[in-house]
């Protein structure tokens, strides 16, 4: 019996919070503190994408270098 009293409690709940009117104000609500976590992250946010441009150069550069490496043993070796 208990149990049926809180299904039902907890149905009716989200019943509520499935109308638009309700989502509309509870994301009014929370809309002032997500803005707030959104602007302390941002600088962490471009400091994460300047380290993953950054490390794709790299790893670009040692990819170009490995290359010529090669070749340039490539070149040794048929002389040789």
């Amino acid at each position: 019996m208990v149990k049926e009293k809180e299904n039902s409690l907890l149905k009716m709940c989200i019943d509520v919070l499935k109308t638009d009117d309700v989502r509309t104000e509870i994301k009014q609500i929370f809309s002032p503190v997500t803005d707030l976590i959104m602007f302390q992250i941002y600088p962490y946010i471009y400091f994460i994408i300047f380290l993953v441009l950054l490390i794709f150069i790299l790893i670009l550069a040692i990819l170009i270098l490995l290359v010529l490496t090669l070749r340039n043993n490539q070149l040794i070796t048929k002389i040789i």
